[in-house]
């Protein structure tokens, strides 16, 4: 709208913000919940301002909480609630997601939380130690300590020590404090280390301590006796966990993302994990009574680790991973918009599903030469293996069942490397130009739309092309081997491998023809281009210059048809719509801006608050997806225009837009969310009628009612071979009860299946009974309503009026027909021969026609509509 007086308060008239992918763990230590009720293992995890609930058996994301005004500092867990730190202000969630109290008295950061029963405790940097009442939220204590002299630096309880607490510190020293009574009862001296961790071993009075120095002490506390003591040679003990399941196992984390397992009987290392995280370990958890292990960190992902090898060694068992980088650089893959590709700057590559975490794909971090460092990978560090980040990438579906569809450029090299989708794996070829200058690097890159070929520039200003299946050189652009005199900015082919357009910082835009590699045509720039975007299927060309405007070409006519200007810093990444109508690009001036081609103005602009680095477009135009600087996710924005109108007018060049929160993360519809033990949902229960003017079906399942009238042939095909043989001390004529277990019926149950007939003026108890019946049963009650059965002929006109009534009500309509037919099979010849109940059946016949004649209308109607539908659209 001009002026933007009539746009919606958060900034985008066009775009809502979703969901983000990719986020599971950050240097918060994790939490870890036993739920009875369901008795599964859950981990609770911070990611910013939030947390997640993931279950530890599919590490499926169940339950998000709602957003904290601080991002969180410390959590803790027991049955019923998850405490969570932002600051000076501690809160207390319940079903992990809704706050239920504020616990306000610090006066500096709280780092540490200790669930205890009915209390809370909570240490700050500055000394304050406060036991909370939980219910209330009221202090019950507050303890201070000098942090000169005691820093408080980790906190347990001990088990079976009844209100008692052990402090650890900063210089080394611990102390043992009971809170109710408020007494310092025993003062540790310490072994001239901080304390990094406290931990209760599964022996009572014996407690593990971790150290800043890398020291593990195993320490009795009822005794201040030492047991025994490790040394881990990667620095600090970041967290320890000792294994409940039998083997007598502790296992450390240090801050390199290794962890160490010692074994506490033969008191020596049994086996080490390097590299399980590129992370410090933030926290390592055994489950109780399970050889599984729970371990997060700031690398953005949660592991768990089974211990099912000889030797005592784990292997990783399940996993939930995103970035531990930001990302740079992403596109959608495949035409479905399902898929999308990201490279980051922690140098993989990755794939996220906007459908379901379990679809998401690590195609891993690019190696130098498989086959040539295997031979002499031991003389090797596990970083000199490494590829750098990856700067572009381009990818195609085509071809790749059939070869590698993913080719990237990585920084500072010159080699660029191919991928393979399917196989989760970097590819075999290294695509690098024969004699090629030193220095180069590879800058842009473009598979062609048959998956056939990678179109590649350089710094020097060479574009070469290679096969994609054998890796070969295919030749070059330019005279001398060079396309242009100056660094490659952009490369593009036509859908049918007719041109293949290039862009350099020498301020020209060439187009080639991509066989011949024949120079057709060149076009002057007002400005050095950054990027380049080609929309094949409508043969537009976007280019951002580096004087933040935008240039679109036509590529048949090899015009400039549009100019934007807007932006007002460099121009990160641009996408087309579907239709080639929008170009939406995103700058460093923390604005995305949705261009109309057609009428060539601004329709959309809204800011974000961290600058957006890379766009993309879904192919079906559903959601836009965002990287942005220093956040590891990628963001999901709705395009408001499928759902309905949405109405689009220029934007004045003065337009001012306002700020768009970034999107969260949502539970997936797959899961469940965890609730609290105690605390039931509430469960919606429906009506049993919606309205007296429709039909209702019953919920009863299809075999009660739709094999009335095929009991005997299914009675003839169940018969057995062999006659059963009946209880030796049981008379033939005792009746039984229906039920999956045989059993006799007693006296005033047979009474009741018999006689209940009596009451069939009142509708619902007759057939409350009725529905308790199988069909079998159902057969033998309507027998037995004729005079020969032990009835009367009063009962079998009483079952018509019941039948009546049920129709007119529209209640359990099937259940009327079905038992209207099999009444009709069994007393249609008697009835025949009674002039009332032929007068019932006739006032019966014409409510039976009336409301199929309803019934028919309507679907006559729908189905007319259907129809038409379906031949005006095709």
């Amino acid at each position: 709208p001009a002026g933007g007086a009539d746009m919606p308060a958060g900034g985008s008239s066009l775009f809502s913000g979703f969901r983000v992918l990719g986020l599971y763990s950050n240097h918060v230590p994790h939490a870890l919940r036993y739920h009875l009720k369901h008795r599964e293992f859950y981990v609770v995890t911070a990611v910013g301002r939030s947390f997640h609930t993931f279950n530890v058996n599919r590490l499926g994301i169940v339950a998000v909480s709602n957003s904290l005004p601080d991002d969180i500092t410390c959590l803790a867990a027991d049955r019923m609630l998850v405490f969570a730190a932002t600051g000076r202000l501690i809160s207390a969630f319940a079903r992990n997601k809704e706050v239920v109290m504020h616990y306000n008295g610090h006066e500096q950061e709280v780092r540490l939380l200790l669930p205890l029963g009915d209390q809370l405790i909570s240490a700050d940097s500055g000394g304050d130690v406060i036991v909370w009442d939980v219910q209330s939220g009221e202090v019950y204590l507050r303890l201070h300590f000098d942090p000169a002299t005691f820093d408080v630096s980790a906190m347990m309880h001990p088990s079976t020590y009844l209100n008692k607490v052990l402090l650890g510190s900063s210089q080394g020293a611990l102390q043992l404090w009971n809170i109710k009574t408020s007494k310092l009862l025993f003062t540790f001296a310490g072994w001239s280390a901080g304390v990094t961790v406290l931990q209760q071993s599964p022996a009572v009075d014996v407690v593990g301590v971790g150290t800043a120095t890398g020291r593990i002490i195993i320490h009795n506390i009822r005794l201040d006796e030492t047991l025994m003591s490790f040394t881990q040679d990667w620095g600090p003990i970041t967290s320890l966990s000792f294994r409940t399941d039998g083997p007598p196992t502790v296992a450390s984390g240090s801050p390199q993302g290794h962890i160490a397992f010692w074994d506490l009987e033969r008191r020596q290392l049994v086996t080490q994990h390097r590299h399980a995280h590129r992370t410090s370990i933030a926290g390592a958890t055994f489950l109780q009574g399970e050889p599984i292990l729970v371990t997060n960190g700031a690398d953005n992902a949660i592991k768990v680790w089974i211990f099912d090898q000889e030797g005592g060694g784990a292997r990783l068992l399940r996993i939930r991973q995103g970035h531990s980088a930001p990302p740079t650089t992403i596109h959608h893959h495949g035409n479905d918009g399902k898929n999308i590709l990201s490279a980051g700057q922690d140098g993989t590559l990755q794939s996220f599903s906007t459908v379901h975490e379990r679809f998401n794909k690590n195609l891993g971090h690019g190696s130098v030469n498989k086959k040539k460092e295997k031979k002499k990978k031991k003389g090797l560090t596990y970083e000199e293996l490494r590829l750098p980040a990856i700067t572009a990438f381009s990818s195609s579906v085509t071809r790749q069942s059939d070869w590698d569809g993913i080719v990237a450029c990585h920084r500072d090299r010159l080699a660029t490397t191919t991928w393979n989708y399917q196989r989760c794996t970097m590819g075999a070829h290294h695509l690098q130009p024969p004699g090629s200058r030193r220095g180069a690097i590879a800058t842009a890159v473009n598979i062609t739309s048959c998956g056939n070929f990678a179109v590649i520039g350089s710094s020097c200003g060479r574009v070469d092309v290679y096969n994609l299946q054998s890796g070969l050189h295919r030749g070059c652009y330019g005279d001398d081997e060079k396309a242009h005199n100056g660094v490659v900015r952009g490369i593009a082919t036509d859908t049918l491998n007719q041109l293949t357009l290039t862009t350099g910082s020498d301020w020209l835009l060439k187009f080639w023809r991509f066989k011949s590699k024949k120079l057709e045509e060149e076009m002057k720039l007002n400005a050095a281009p950054a990027s380049m975007k080609l929309h094949r299927e409508s043969g537009m060309l976007a280019l951002a210059l580096d004087d933040f405007t935008l240039v679109v070409v036509d590529i048949e006519t090899r015009r400039v048809v549009r100019k934007f200007a807007g932006h007002h810093s460099n121009i990160n990444d641009m996408t087309f719509s579907p239709d080639g109508r929008w170009l939406v690009t995103v700058a460093m001036d923390c604005t995305i801006r949705t261009w109309d081609l057609p009428s060539g103005s601004l329709v959309d602009c809204f800011l974000v608050a961290t600058a957006p680095v890379s766009v993309s477009l879904s192919p079906t135009g559903d959601f836009l997806a965002t990287a942005h600087v220093d956040s590891l996710g990628l963001y999901l924005w709705t395009n408001k225009s499928l759902c309905g109108p949405v109405g689009l007018r220029p934007l004045p060049a003065d337009y001012q837009p306002a700020v768009e929160t970034l999107p969260g993360v949502t539970v997936e519809e797959t899961e469940q969310e965890v609730n609290s033990e105690e605390e039931e949902e509430d469960v919606y229960q429906s009506a049993e009628q919606l309205g007296a003017e429709l039909v209702t079906l019953s919920l009863l399942p299809e075999s009660r009612w739709k094999s009335l009238l095929h009991l005997d042939e299914i009675k003839k095909r169940n018969k057995p071979v062999a006659p059963p043989a009946a209880p030796a001390a049981a008379p033939f004529f005792l009746p039984t009860v229906p039920g999956l277990t045989p059993r006799f019926a007693t006296q005033t149950e047979h009474e009741t299946q018999v006689t209940y007939i009596n009451t069939l003026s009142a509708v619902d108890q007759p057939l409350r009974l009725l529905k308790d019946c199988g069909p079998a049963a159902l057969s033998v009650e309507l027998n037995s309503l004729a005079p020969e059965g032990g009835g009367a002929r009063e009962l079998l006109l009483v079952f018509i009026q019941m039948i009546d009534s049920m129709l007119a009500s529209g209640r359990d309509f099937d259940l009327a027909h079905a038992y209207l037919a099999l009444f009709l099979k069994l007393h249609l010849r008697s009835l025949s021969q009674d002039a009332t109940a032929m007068e019932a059946l006739n006032h019966l016949s014409s409510r039976l026609e009336k409301g199929w004649a309803e019934l028919q209308a309507s679907f006559d109607q729908s189905l007319c509509l259907l129809s038409y539908t379906k031949s005006a659209l095709l």
